[in-house]
């Protein structure tokens, strides 16, 4: 009977650490990134959330694959210091590693100092990610807040708030607008 209510008890705080799968730089084989900044505020207040306005991926193969060619576009081709954003989420239901928590991004520039930027891989303009991206989509965002890497009270957008964008695509976009502490205040 001791052992029930100990568990119950700390439910609370188990349900605080879980994070949905994340695949390590390591694991998708990164490129070393040029150079590292740490975000200006330990807590940023911003999640910013971004598509790749480009095909899927569906296994963890795929998705690897298109997280390397993606770092290698944003470095090789965009001349930037790193993939752009802190972490993707493929079609696989993994989140994918980018720059990490606290470090800043190159994913929108009035608000990378201040943000985590998560990329949802594919493109919504005329439908919604899968089930599957948003739920992990949904407890990043919940592992962010319940491990303290962003503000508790933090703001949600889409990158078309913060720049003349049509990401992360309109179906994409319709569903963020219908989550906690997505904030319709923020214009470009």
């Amino acid at each position: 009977m001791l052992f029930i209510v100990l568990f119950v008890s700390l439910l609370p705080y188990l349900a605080q650490c879980s994070c949905p799968t994340i695949i390590s730089r390591s694991e998708w084989d990164a490129r070393s990134p040029k150079s590292v900044k740490n975000l200006a505020q330990n807590l940023p207040p911003f999640v910013v959330v971004h598509h790749t306005d480009g095909q899927p991926c569906s296994s963890l193969s795929s998705c690897k694959s298109l997280v390397k060619s993606i770092q290698n576009y944003h470095m090789d081709i965009k001349g930037w210091h790193d993939i752009a954003y802190n972490f993707l989420i493929g079609g696989d239901g993994n989140v994918y590693e980018g720059r990490g928590w606290g470090i800043k991004g190159s994913h929108i520039t009035r608000y990378n100092s201040k943000s985590i930027g998560i990329c949802v891989i594919g493109s919504f303009q005329n439908e919604k990610p899968p089930r599957k991206q948003l739920e992990t989509l949904k407890n990043l965002i919940s592992c962010a807040k319940d491990n303290g890497y962003v503000q508790s009270n933090y703001h949600l957008i889409g990158h078309r708030q913060g720049s003349q964008t049509t990401c992360p695509g309109k179906k994409l976009f319709d569903e963020l607008k219908t989550w906690p502490n997505f904030d319709s205040n923020v214009r470009p």
